[in-house]
């Protein structure tokens, strides 16, 4: 896969894509490296466990001031498995570099963890009393790829397909690459690791999330542009 990149310089480096890139590998390599009970231990501690974060049966207003919140934040950088945190990285860079080109370092920093923690609340809402944590940055993901398409709509994405003994390089609508990425997490819904679960109310809210943070941001992108 490849996405068009300018080839003319730009005055600012993009830093923030990068970073989240290595801020989610050396997390995942850290706890890989934990003996398993520990590794289990720091999911729940650090993950969104709604049953830890959100009473059922008490008003859900007055508990968004407690600080466990910040789980919040935290899960987004915690993944089960390689092909969970790969996955999720793919289409962050895929997705994420044209769109830090557009938005700016600081601003898409912004959305990726606002559009997670926003996904993440939902999905704790949602799972109001549920013990198993919501990990992975895949609502922060849908998030980008809401702004993607908000930003946008009419993009095509270069894709390479083995053909027999060729390669061809075919142009595809953005559509169908997040189309994909529905299919990968329906996949590893039902075929990977069986502790924690794929949400989709969180992925849906990241991606809602994702359309009105790139919408709210064409006047500030064009007088960015412009400056």
């Amino acid at each position: 896969m490849f996405v068009h990149v300018e080839t003319r310089r730009r005055k600012h480096v993009q830093w923030a894509s990068t970073l989240l890139v290595v801020a989610c590998v050396i997390s995942f390599v850290w706890l890989a490296l934990l003996p398993a009970p520990q590794r289990v231990s720091m999911w729940l501690e650090w993950g969104t466990v709604p049953a830890n974060i959100f009473d059922a049966k008490l008003p859900i207003l007055p508990q968004l001031h407690d600080p466990a919140l910040l789980r919040l934040a935290t899960a987004l950088f915690i993944h089960l498995a390689w092909l969970h945190l790969l996955g999720n990285l793919l289409f962050l860079v895929i997705f994420g570099i044209p769109a830090e080109r557009t938005l700016g370092s600081l601003r898409f920093l912004l959305l990726f963890m606002l559009g997670g923690i926003v996904a993440n609340l939902v999905g704790a809402l949602s799972l109001a009393g549920v013990r198993s944590p919501i990990i992975g940055c895949s609502g922060a993901v849908s998030a980008v790829l809401g702004t993607y398409i908000a930003l946008f709509p009419r993009a095509r994405l270069g894709l390479v397909l083995p053909l027999g003994l060729y390669l061809e390089f075919v142009r595809v609508p953005a559509f169908l690459l997040i189309g994909i990425w529905v299919l990968l997490q329906l996949l590893f819904t039902y075929a990977g690791p069986s502790y924690g679960a794929v949400v989709w109310w969180t992925h849906i809210a990241g991606f809602l999330f994702g359309v009105v943070f790139g919408l709210l941001s064409r006047d500030a992108i064009a007088r960015r542009l412009r400056g």
